[in-house]
């Protein structure tokens, strides 16, 4: 299997806001790999910004901020959160870890490195909501580093009272008509259902948001 960590790394920052007074408007940042950055995709196509799309349709007020990287580590990801972190953040939705793994990059590694990046974010925005999207090895072995990989984004749900996505590519992975020539990447289509896998979750966190005074 092919693996995102091989594809050339670039940073894609898409700003999506309704028209609305700053005051009124509320911030949801992303940051994650080429899943969430909508490799091989026009930017309007990947499901951060069908998010922000809803959002608008749902009459919740947001701009969404897509911080996400192709070829993105939890490593990287530290790296690049500074320049985010000037800015007031309400909800972040973090997909990071899969590249590591691909790297064979240590569970506990990969998780310190995703706890780092929570905690810095809600340091700055002590308020702030969390959605982890999780992510799933494939089921080649039964190994204890793909169940602890599988297992990591639940402990960290639970450790930072986050919300969880179990599973970002569910009903995509594997699917050929749902994703790019490479296998990896899911194309317009799957970046549709990957929109709605998310949404599920992030929709009663915006309305919780969007209700604070």
């Amino acid at each position: 299997m092919r693996s995102a960590i091989a594809l050339p790394f670039t940073i894609l920052s898409i700003l999506f806001a309704p028209p609305a007074s700053a005051a009124e408007t509320k911030t949801i940042l992303v940051l994650g790999d080429s899943l969430s950055q909508g490799f091989g995709l026009a930017p309007s196509e990947a499901y951060p910004i069908l998010l922000a799309k809803k959002l608008r349709a749902t009459g919740l007020n947001f701009r969404v901020i897509n911080a996400s990287a192709a070829g993105g580590t939890t490593e990287g990801g530290l790296e690049r959160l500074p320049a985010h972190l000037k800015r007031k953040i309400d909800i972040f939705i973090l997909e990071l870890g899969i590249n590591d793994a691909f790297r064979g990059v240590p569970v506990d590694q990969i998780q310190n490195n995703l706890q780092q990046i929570i905690d810095k974010v809600k340091t700055r925005n002590p308020r702030m909501r969390v959605v982890i999207a999780g992510m799933q090895l494939p089921n080649y072995t039964t190994d204890d580093y793909v169940s602890a990989f599988g297992k990591m984004f639940a402990d960290l749900a639970a450790k930072d009272g986050a919300a969880l996505v179990p599973y970002l590519l569910r009903s995509v992975a594997g699917d050929p008509s749902l994703n790019l020539s490479d296998g990896i990447h899911p194309n317009a289509a799957g970046q549709k259902i990957l929109a709605e896998t998310v949404w599920q979750v992030l929709e009663p966190v915006a309305r919780e948001v969007a209700s604070r005074q």
